[in-house]
């Protein structure tokens, strides 16, 4: 990899201190940046532009234990990677780090995040389209509103847990379980294995010394459920992966679990947390969505431009030398997308506060044959989930000053800590009975509507319920199964 000389990391003042300062903590091998440590952590998004200042739309970065990189910061440019993959591969065996010695495989919090898999992100070309087929038919089985039912059952149950207290922190509460809760049950697993995923997911992420053990327990986690799975399928992702025509092998299956799981996770309970940040701590975000002129699937599109849930996107590798934002980046060097940084880049937002919320070009799900396949999955749990606890909550507000909110930043994600509010306390509500198991993919159509199988069943309608049931209920039973 080759480093822009010296003295152009000393255009910008402090961008580099000087000899003996303590910020010199900031940057490692022959003054280059770090993305990891306390500095990246306070303000990310202040040392992307920092790094633009410096280095134009692409800068050299050390990731932990100062492993070298490009970080992609041009809007342009990030595209322009994420859409050549013979140029930029997905696969990282391309990397010159494994054999350089630049990183220990088998210790090191990166791996996770960057070493190889058997799963659609590691691969390119034809390989990349089977094993993304097989995903995307995982994710496409459902129907939207058997999915807004369970988001639905699952955010009145959360709410339910809090709202008589007048009082709630919305991260701890809400927004890390949701998504969690959501994904389990798509995958197939059972709603207890959610509180250990999520703290195993939110330490992977984190990418502290215990990424290692916490990705080694989802992978035994999922290895378990594979397992049921063969022996019992069912109308879930893991089974649809296992019977697609694809032929993808218990561990390519376990590993596509894990993408869908942690990627699906923190991307969405990031986007939960800031949405409803903006709501309580911004008065022009809520009432452009109390007066109208915004709408909540658009309050989410504005975040995804502003804060998108995923920074910094690991990674591409070079296939040979080649020219990209006035870099030479040499063959086996490793590329970070830089989302968050692309999505403010003036190349694209010469105004930064002009409202884009009709606007879906962002990079916050990445770009090219590799953007993420279960984004509108995500954006349903995001948009039903707030609306119910606004809608349960109308008069929901930030208990504390807004200065006394903290993030937690890794080199991959910013995370809101907690989101203390406070409402009116109200009763928790009576919801129906769980609903009835997600449909099962439809069949291909043959260009003719399908007859419905009459007659129904009155019996159907009429068999016993919980006592005191009404027959409203069991209506809504009945029209359920359908």
């Amino acid at each position: 990899m080759t480093v822009p000389p010296a003295d152009h990391t000393t255009t910008e003042p402090g961008l580099v201190p000087p000899p003996g300062c303590p910020a010199h903590a900031a940057t490692g091998l022959d003054a280059v940046t770090r993305l990891w440590g306390a500095a990246a952590e306070t303000d990310p998004m202040g040392l992307y532009e920092k790094l633009r200042a410096v280095h134009g739309p692409v800068a050299p970065v050390l990731l932990d234990g100062d492993v070298r990189a490009w970080l992609v910061l041009g809007y342009l440019e990030n595209r322009d990677v994420a859409s050549r993959s013979t140029q930029f591969s997905r696969d990282p065996r391309t990397w010159h780090g494994w054999k350089s010695g630049e990183i220990d495989a088998t210790t090191s919090p990166l791996v996770p995040m960057i070493g190889w898999r058997p799963d659609c992100v590691c691969a390119d070309g034809e390989e990349h389209q089977r094993l993304r087929g097989a995903v995307t038919a995982g994710l496409d089985q459902f129907d939207q509103r058997g999915i807004r039912r369970r988001i639905t059952r699952f955010a009145h149950q959360l709410v339910d847990e809090f709202c008589e207290m007048g009082n709630a922190e919305l991260v701890g509460q809400f927004t890390e379980h949701l998504p969690m809760l959501v994904l389990t049950h798509l995958l197939g697993m059972p709603d207890e294995y959610g509180p250990k995923l999520v703290h195993a997911a939110r330490d992977l992420f984190k990418g502290t010394e215990t990424s290692l053990a916490s990705n080694a327990y989802v992978l035994e986690t999922l290895d378990q459920l594979v397992v049921a799975k063969r022996a019992l399928p069912g109308q879930d992702i893991a089974s649809v992966l296992m019977a697609h025509p694809a032929g993808l092998t218990d561990e390519e299956v376990q590993h596509h679990l894990r993408l869908i799981l942690l990627a699906g996770y923190e991307t969405t309970a990031n986007l939960m947390s800031n949405v409803l940040r903006m709501v309580v701590t911004d008065p022009r975000f809520r009432g452009s969505l109390a007066g109208g002129q915004m709408t909540l699937p658009e309050a989410v599109e504005q975040v995804l431009w502003d804060e998108p849930p995923l920074m910094v996107c690991p990674g591409r590798w070079a296939t040979g030398d080649t020219s990209l934002g006035g870099q030479e980046i040499k063959a086996g060097d490793m590329l970070l997308l830089g989302l968050a940084a692309g999505n403010v880049d003036q190349a694209v937002r010469p105004d930064p506060s002009t409202r884009v919320h009709h606007n879906r070009a962002h990079l916050s799900f990445s770009a090219g044959a590799h953007e993420c396949p279960g984004q509108d999955i995500g954006r349903v749990i995001a948009d039903t989930g707030i609306d119910i606890l606004l809608t349960r909550l109308p008069d929901i507000s930030l208990a504390v000053p807004e200065g006394e909110l903290t993030w937690r930043s890794s080199t991959w994600s910013r995370h809101l800590t907690a989101l203390p509010v406070r409402f009116a306390s109200r009763s928790p509500e009576a919801h129906d009975v769980l609903p009835p198991p997600l449909p099962a993919a439809p069949p291909p159509s043959t260009g003719m509507p399908r007859a419905p199988q009459w007659p129904l069943s009155e019996p159907e309608l009429l068999r016993p319920t919980e006592p005191g049931t009404s027959w409203r209920a069991r209506l809504r039973q009945f029209l359920r199964r359908l």
